[in-house]
């Protein structure tokens, strides 16, 4: 008995002064896992399948083309060698494609409002952040599904601020309350970066809204000089409606973003069985056709640009055509077209973990943790979508967000894979602790240096024994994540905008967020 007891405390104690140690900060250059960690462990295709996907690609723009091009966009590309058809479809012929790919800027950074939150999204690095139009927002106790707001998304904006592997905001909510298009666009990008000083993804509706989002954009920078070499928000643009036809308003919103030097992201979103084929290969030929030729489009308008690859073919169920955001398929179509990004090494954004499940439960998680393992594996630069996503991208959580961060966190940890040099294969730590004691590594000099460095921790997931978890009230995962919430939105402020800066944008633009609601006293009431 008192044996059992002295090692229980021996236990306890080791346990509480590895908690002390995980408690301080770590050098970044230390830590377990960071963004931009090199990603292309998982193969959804074979090299021959690659090879016959980037054949029936090129067919495909070639001999089918694309539909319903603005004259400005007949204009840029039948000036590098593109032409018009028979049947009024543009098409991009073979040679110009891959010459296209060939010069494309590979170089360019994903930059935050400080340069701490600056992304590397070269050759297989990868990075997670969020994304969606989600109309709803899911209440996480209740399961009550309400119309998402401005608020909401400021709140989100500030969250995600606050989470270590969460790496850029791409905005995740319509803010219904918005009455306009422009309204909506303009107060979508101020709420977003006001938000966060990560960098920021939004869209847009009409050039009017680029245009106006793009003045503001330099007087946060202080200059459009100061902008154009630090632009730190990006348009996700859907400028084609599959299959294969372009759309005219999206590529107007386009047109200026490039020339404003706000990098793209070219997104194709078809859906697999209704606006794709049913035939997962096919569809990811379709979608990567069509972002293909947003690249050219965009190197016809001005070489070098700045664009991110977005092929993101969603999935059918077919017995009902309902989206299946949390489908096994889903994960294969996205890990497909993340690898042929990889093929091309073209900037590439996928999407990812956008659960079927209505709330944060059990079927949530699995379906995030597959999605995840396999599309964070498969050599994509930016997921997208990847954290607070519910009802396939109808509805938004916030207490998912903190979720999440966790799981990507754990996700982040297998793309790193396992040191295998020659100090990590610890053949002399083997043969010390073997023969000279003490039969165990506990306290070894190796795994106090690497507990912090190796090993990566969950914020919220509960590790304790089964006694230890009851002596503390049996904690549930949700109600963990709703209190770290609610510290977060009370005590997370984000000041990096200047209070004159922000009142010289509120006498340009009609911002809808009250500069009240952007400060902790308020919250606090």
């Amino acid at each position: 008995m008192s044996m059992t007891l002295e090692n229980s405390q021996r236990r306890r104690g080791g346990r509480s002064a590895r908690k002390a140690l995980r408690s301080a900060p770590l050098a970044d250059n230390i830590k377990p896992i960071w963004p931009g960690l090199t990603s292309d462990r998982y193969r959804a295709l074979t090299s021959q399948g690659i090879q016959n996907i980037h054949a029936a690609i090129l067919e495909t723009l070639e001999t089918i083309g694309l539909a319903d091009a603005i004259p400005s966009c007949i204009e840029a590309v039948t000036s590098v060698g593109g032409f018009i058809n028979e049947k009024d479809r543009l098409c991009f012929p073979r040679a110009l494609v891959e010459d296209t790919i060939g010069a494309a800027n590979r170089t360019f950074a994903i930059c935050g409002q400080t340069s701490d939150h600056d992304l590397d999204p070269t050759g297989s690095r990868v990075h997670f952040g969020t994304g969606g139009a989600a109309v709803h927002i899911v209440d996480a106790i209740s399961g009550e599904y309400r119309e998402s707001t401005l608020q909401d998304l400021y709140e989100m904006a500030r969250i995600v601020d606050a989470l270590e592997h969460i790496h850029y905001f791409q905005r995740p909510i319509v803010a219904r309350d918005m009455t306009g298009g422009f309204d909506l666009d303009v107060n979508t990008a101020y709420a977003s970066i006001s938000g966060t000083t990560k960098h920021v993804g939004t869209s847009f509706v009409s050039p009017e809204s680029t245009n106006a989002t793009l003045n503001m954009l330099h007087t946060v920078a202080g200059s459009e000089k100061k902008w154009r070499a630090r632009p730190f928000v990006s348009q996700s643009n859907c400028f084609v409606v599959p299959p294969l036809k372009f759309a005219a308003d999206a590529c107007r919103c386009l047109e200026v973003a490039v020339h404003g030097g706000m990098p793209v992201l070219l997104l194709s979103a078809g859906q697999a069985g209704a606006t794709a084929p049913a035939a997962l290969a096919a569809t990811v030929i379709q979608a990567w056709a069509e972002v293909l030729a947003g690249l050219v489009y965009v190197n016809a308008l001005k070489p070098g640009a700045a664009a991110i690859c977005g092929p993101w073919p969603f999935v059918s169920d077919l017995r009902t055509g309902a989206m299946s955001g949390g489908s096994g398929e889903q994960a294969l179509l996205m890990a497909a077209c993340g690898q042929m990004g990889g093929f091309y090494d073209l900037t590439t954004g996928v999407a990812s973990a956008m659960t079927d499940a209505k709330v944060p439960d059990a079927q949530a998680g699995y379906e995030k943790g597959y999605n995840h393992g396999l599309v964070g594996n498969s050599g994509a630069n930016m997921i997208y979508e990847s954290a607070g996503m519910h009802a396939s991208l109808l509805g938004a959580c916030k207490e998912s967000l903190v979720i999440d961060n966790d799981i990507i966190g754990a996700v982040q940890r297998t793309i790193k894979g396992i040191d295998v040099s020659v100090d990590a294969l610890s053949i002399e730590v083997i043969r010390q602790v073997c023969e000279q004691g003490p039969g165990h590594y506990l306290g070894h000099a190796q795994t106090l240096d690497l507990m912090e460095r190796d090993y990566a921790y969950p914020d919220l997931s509960d590790r304790s024994t089964p006694k230890e978890w009851m002596e503390n009230g049996s904690p549930q995962l949700l109600n963990k994540a709703v209190s770290k919430t609610r510290e977060l939105l009370d005590t997370h402020f984000p000041s990096h905008i200047s209070d004159a800066t922000d009142a010289k944008i509120r006498s340009m633009l009609d911002i809808k967020l009250p500069r009240e609601n952007m400060r902790p006293s308020q919250a606090k009431n």
